[in-house]
């Protein structure tokens, strides 16, 4: 079983403008509403690749509850601790051009309690077959420390833990041996406080790559945007480059790639078949408006557009 935690969720609006312009106006277009945060994105990949997971975090007040409604709605199972300070929400405006611009609100204030409630439904859930995907941003109340706590919980229940975030966060919780980690360039950088990653090409980076991977992990899927990825395990490295697709929207591509790695992992697939079913729901995910993900029939269609080269040993 496949249980997504997203301790932040949000109101996701996603809207459409011609360009993003200071201090006037903007009449914004095409606005869609969708329940948003990295982990449930993850659980709407698996469920469009026809696979089940559990999404489990916090919710809140009136946005709390059309947060639930509209997951429940879309057919995802979860098991949200209820809180006292309101879901947060977010705004995400795309310009004709492609760009995105990102206004996120920093979420409610969880409580002690609050966590003390989440860290046993965490448990009752943690088995050996389970897989636990830590994803997203903290709410505010949450230390910095609260995924490592989380690693440290799930690995005395012997379960595999995916660990998608940033920052302190990120570093922290990577003291916890998370079995299988997915940063971007940009967090892979933060990470090892490179202020200047502009000269590191892919030899480079496969070389961080493999620093990772010394601290144990057994994979390390690097998501480098319009250039692909690089995916890190501990049997070998292989490169992938982006599909070629029209931009709908950039939101969710990580989280679909997460999620399907997860999908995969979990039904034992072939490493090569992980990795490009990551790609083709990434690209699919791009494809698509909002943060929906993308159906099983479009990315059964986009692997036969992946390619992939095995770079050698780790």
């Amino acid at each position: 079983m496949i249980i997504t935690v997203t301790l932040n969720p949000a109101l996701d609006k996603t809207a459409r403008l011609e360009r993003l312009r200071p201090n006037t106006l903007n009449r914004l277009e095409n606005v869609i509403v969708d329940a948003g945060g990295k982990g449930l994105n993850v659980s709407s990949v698996i469920q469009a690749l026809g696979g089940r997971s559990i999404a489990i975090g916090f919710a809140g007040g009136s946005p709390g509850d059309e947060l639930l409604d509209r997951i429940g709605r879309g057919g995802l199972e979860h098991d949200f601790v209820r809180i006292s300070n309101p879901t947060r929400t977010n705004l995400k405006l795309i310009a004709a051009d492609g760009s995105l611009t990102e206004l996120n609100e920093p979420g409610p204030l969880v409580s002690g309690a609050e966590l003390k409630l989440f860290e046993e439904k965490l448990l009752f859930y943690a088995a050996e077959d389970s897989i636990f995907v830590l994803s997203g941003s903290l709410p505010r109340g949450l230390g910095s420390d609260t995924y490592l706590v989380f690693c440290r919980l799930l690995h005395d229940r012997n379960a595999k833990i995916f660990l998608d975030t940033d920052g302190e966060a990120f570093r922290l919780a990577m003291e916890g041996s998370p079995h299988y980690i997915k940063p971007n360039r940009y967090e892979l950088f933060q990470y090892f406080g490179i202020d200047d990653g502009e000269s590191f090409g892919e030899a480079g980076l496969l070389c961080l790559c493999r620093r990772l991977l010394a601290g144990g992990p057994e994979l390390v899927c690097l998501s480098l945007g319009k250039a692909g990825a690089l995916f890190a395990h501990t049997e070998g490295v292989f490169r992938a480059p982006a599909l070629n697709v029209k931009t709908g929207s950039t939101v969710g591509a990580g989280d679909a790639m997460t999620g399907a790695l997860a999908w995969g992992i979990e039904h034992n697939f072939p490493q090569e078949r992980c990795y490009a079913l990551a790609m083709a729901a990434a690209a699919g995910a791009v494809s698509t408006e909002g943060t929906k993900a993308p159906d099983r029939i479009l990315v059964e269609k986009l692997l036969e557009q992946v390619r992939l080269e095995k770079l050698g040993q780790r």
